[in-house]
């Protein structure tokens, strides 16, 4: 009989990990219910993992090699675009009374092909040997979340899956859209910046030198000027060959590219490290105050859509620390967890935390009196990212004439910086001129 590792949440919202056998999924899914957990991840082990599993219900002593069984050619990568228009028309077909497998077979032959089309296959095929939509959904993590997983089981389990399809796919198209504004915030002054420094570099290693070259052959033994000096250090230090005969600024490529890859590989591996630098732009100025709005914002829109799906609030909140896309946020949300699973309301350990504005503790301790929880965080995140448009509209207004004077002042000093020397010539020529 085929083993299954698994990973639940028990009653308290305490993620539980363990071994099982039974004869299919949807099986050791049924198990697990009667069990009392809710299961979030399933997965069939080998034979040789399967042998020596412990018994059901316990943890395991080790990780346990997991076996993903993967269809030849698949692709798990999907676009957050393609999701949520998938997610869309799948809410559409349901609400009007087709069959979730009709459903998807119908957006399967209407996709062009690719990741999604191979997914949708899986799905289907899943779903036709006895498995749930969110079972199979669960068999591709990288293309559903844990969120959009527990959403669908939630939708299940009280039998609205249209609906929860739908507030599905609100979420993801406001996320999308959150997303798309912060970072066209971002991107004018990053694409201004690498221009100034593609601009600069090209003057600092292809035209200073010659125009210096020139100063110096006209100002003979006389000494240059202190801003021309300067000017001719930096572009020295630029364009000179200290290591293998290698102009510096190769270096200085290489540099900057080995430091994007060090950075994604230690952000990606260790938590500390992307607590830091999550910490970093939350102090951030004028940038600062736009991320943790947003980020604000996503928490609101995540846990209020959550809830709303049915998903219980112990669960919503596990599930808000794995997607919020920040740890100083994930960190704040497991002490929430933590006091509510001891028997504490939300708002209280949320109002103990310093990352929670006050109106956001209100809204939520309002909510948690009047029983629209949902309903006041909804708010909340609609509030929020009604701000961070406007954050972002003055970002772009602040931006564009901050980058312009940065741009002038430094081409303004350089133009002074090689001007100098030749108005010390003029000067020269003539005083000779009227001493002769």
């Amino acid at each position: 009989m085929p083993t299954f590792s698994y990973v639940a949440l028990d009653i308290h919202g305490e993620e539980i990990k363990g071994f099982l056998e039974a004869t299919n999924l949807s099986i050791a899914t049924a198990q697990l219910r009667d069990m009392g957990y809710f299961p979030t991840t399933i997965r069939e082990q080998t034979a040789a993992v399967g042998k020596g599993a412990p018994a059901r219900g316990a943890r395991p002593a080790g990780g346990g090699m997991q076996i993903n069984i993967k269809i030849p050619g698949l692709t798990t990568r999907v676009g957050i675009k393609d999701l949520t228009t998938f997610t869309r028309e799948l809410a559409t077909l349901i609400d009007a009374g087709l069959p979730v497998v009709r459903s998807l077979n119908i957006l399967k032959e209407q996709s062009k092909g690719g990741a999604l089309k191979d997914i949708l296959t899986d799905i289907v095929e899943n779903i036709e040997g006895g498995s749930s939509l969110s079972e199979a959904l669960s068999r591709h993590p990288k293309t559903f979340s844990k969120l959009y997983i527990n959403m669908m089981k939630a939708g299940e389990v009280g039998g609205v899956l249209e609906q929860v399809l739908d507030k599905t796919a609100q979420f993801l198209e406001k996320d999308m859209s959150l997303k798309r504004k912060i970072k066209g915030a971002m991107m004018y002054p990053i694409l201004v910046t690498c221009a100034i420094v593609g601009i600069l570099s090209v003057i600092m290693i292809f035209v200073i030198p010659q125009f210096i070259s020139t100063l110096k052959d006209l100002a003979g033994d006389a000494p240059l000027p202190g801003p021309t000096q300067l000017l001719l250090h930096m572009v020295n230090l630029v364009t000179g060959r200290d290591f293998f005969k290698v102009p510096n600024f190769v270096w200085v490529i290489l540099g900057i590219i080995l430091f994007i890859i060090i950075y994604k590989v230690i952000v990606t591996k260790f938590l500390q490290v992307r607590y830091l630098m999550d910490m970093l732009k939350l102090k951030l100025p004028i940038f600062g105050v736009l991320v943790k709005k947003s980020t604000v914002a996503r928490f609101a829109r995540t846990f209020g859509t959550l809830i709303t799906s049915g998903v219980p609030v112990l669960q919503a909140l596990n599930i808000v620390k794995d997607t919020s896309g920040n740890e100083v946020l994930s960190k704040n949300v497991i002490t929430v967890h933590d006091a509510v699973r001891e028997g504490e309301s939300i708002a209280r350990p949320m109002s103990q935390s310093k990352f929670f504005p006050p109106m956001v503790i209100n809204m939520v301790d309002v909510g948690e009196e009047t029983g629209a929880l949902d309903n006041m965080l909804i708010k909340v995140a609609d509030s929020y990212e009604a701000d961070v448009d406007v954050a972002v509209e003055g970002l772009s207004s602040l931006m564009e004439p901050i980058l312009i004077i940065i741009m002038g002042v430094i081409v303004g000093s350089i133009v002074i910086a090689l001007y100098m020397p030749l108005i010390g010539i003029a000067q020269g020529i003539s005083a000779s001129a009227g001493g002769g």
